[in-house]
C-alpha cells in the first residue's frame, strides 16, 4: 500500500486540488484507492462522495479523527492523504509516521514561497525526514509560465534543497472538475492531455518513492 501526503502550510494553494486529481488518477488506473480528509471544511470529501457512482470511485474517509487507518478496507492500493490547512510538522507526525512520500504544492508568489520556508522547516524535524528515509516534494502550483513572476519563482524554488517535481500551469478545468467530483484524468481530449503532461514528472516521483 503506498501513502502519500498532501500538506501545505497555508489556505488557498491547490493542496485538494492535488489531493483529488492524484487520488483519481489511482482510481482510474485501476487501484483500490482511499482519499482522507483531514481538513474540516471537508472538500476532498465532498468531492469523492459526487464520484461515488462513476466508473472509478474514490472511498473518503474522515482524516480530522486519529482512529481514520482502523478504517481502512483490507484491499487498500494507494492511500492520498489531504492533510489540514495550516498544519506544520508536529501536527501532521501521525499521517508522517505512514507517509511514501509528502508532497508540498505552492503557489509563485513571494508571500507563498517565504511561508514554505518555515513549513519545510517543521517537516525536517521528524525523524524519517531528517534520515531522508521519507521523501519530499515540492510542486509549483497554478503557474503561468508565460509570465515573469511565475518563472522567477520557479527558478527560486529550483534552487532549494528539497526537489521541485512538478510544474502545474493555472486551469479553470481544476475549478469546473472538482465541481463535478471529476479530474483530468478522467477524460481523454487533447487539450486535458495537456495539462496530463504536467503532472507526468510528480507521478513519476511518486513511482520511485
Amino acid at each position: 500500500m503506498k501513502t502519500v501526503l498532501v500538506a501545505s502550510s497555508k489556505g488557498g494553494v491547490g493542496k485538494t486540488t492535488l489531493s483529488t486529481n492524484l487520488a483519481a488518477h489511482y482510481a482510474v488506473e485501476g487501484k483500490r484507492t482511499v482519499l482522507v480528509d483531514a481538513d474540516r471544511q471537508g472538500s476532498a470529501r465532498h468531492w469523492a462522495e459526487k464520484r461515488a457512482h462513476m466508473p472509478h470511485p474514490v472511498l473518503p474517509l474522515d482524516g480530522t479523527r486519529r482512529d481514520w487507518d482502523r478504517k481502512l478496507p483490507a484491499d487498500t492500493q494507494v492511500v492520498v492523504v489531504d492533510a489540514a490547512a495550516g498544519a506544520h510538522g508536529a501536527e501532521l507526525a501521525h499521517f508522517l509516521d505512514v507517509a511514501d512520500a509528502v508532497v508540498v504544492p505552492v503557489l509563485p508568489s513571494a508571500i507563498d514561497v517565504e511561508a514554505t520556508v518555515p513549513f519545510l522547516e517543521t517537516l525536517a524535524q521528524h525523524p524519517r525526514i531528517k534520515k531522508r528515509t521519507l521523501p519530499v516534494g515540492l510542486v509549483g502550483n497554478r503557474l503561468k509560465p508565460w509570465t515573469n513572476a511565475s518563472q522567477q519563482h520557479m527558478d527560486l524554488l529550483r534552487q532549494w534543497p528539497v526537489p521541485l517535481v512538478a510544474e502545474l500551469r493555472d486551469t479553470q478545468a481544476y475549478v469546473l472538475l472538482a465541481g463535478l467530483g471529476r479530474s483530468l484524468f478522467d477524460y481523454h481530449s487533447a487539450q486535458v492531455r495537456e495539462h496530463q503532461d504536467d503532472w507526468a514528472p510528480l507521478l513519476r516521483w511518486l513511482k520511485r518513492a
